[in-house]
């Protein structure tokens, strides 16, 4: 069952929040992004967060970014790669199909970062998608 009540008070706080954070292309970020609908990528536990993989930076509170998942694939709409965080390596794959804008008042921490290689090929996926050839 969809938890869209809980979410909408989830939401609400974060809303609320102000905060000033520099971000970076690459980062790799815990970001509150809620309960969706359908098959959009939703959220996890009590405050329906997962990671997010940040492409650019647009304005001082909106960027673009690309949830991450533990399953494995690696296709033209997925990227899978390794990062270092506190807890050791992690392999994830980019769900690089569920790119998205996000407010900087979502962010909770920071946990990673994507090496240069394997941004590069997400970059070039992302444009194979949005301008298909």
């Amino acid at each position: 069952m969809k938890k869209y009540d809980e979410w909408n008070e989830v939401k609400k706080q974060t809303n609320i929040y102000k905060r000033k954070l520099g971000i970076k292309p690459r980062e790799i970020f815990w970001v509150k992004i809620g309960q969706n609908i359908g098959d959009e990528e939703y959220g996890k536990g009590e405050v329906f967060s997962r990671p997010v993989l940040v492409v650019r930076q647009l304005t001082h509170d909106l960027f673009v970014g690309i949830p991450i998942t533990s399953t494995l694939k690696n296709d033209d709409y997925f990227h899978t790669f390794e990062y270092s965080s506190k807890k050791g390596i992690h392999k994830n794959s980019a769900m690089i199909l569920q790119l998205r804008t996000f407010s900087k008042k979502r962010i909770t921490d920071k946990i990673g970062k994507m090496n240069v290689e394997d941004f590069k090929t997400v970059q070039e996926k992302i444009m194979k998608m949005i301008i298909p050839t």
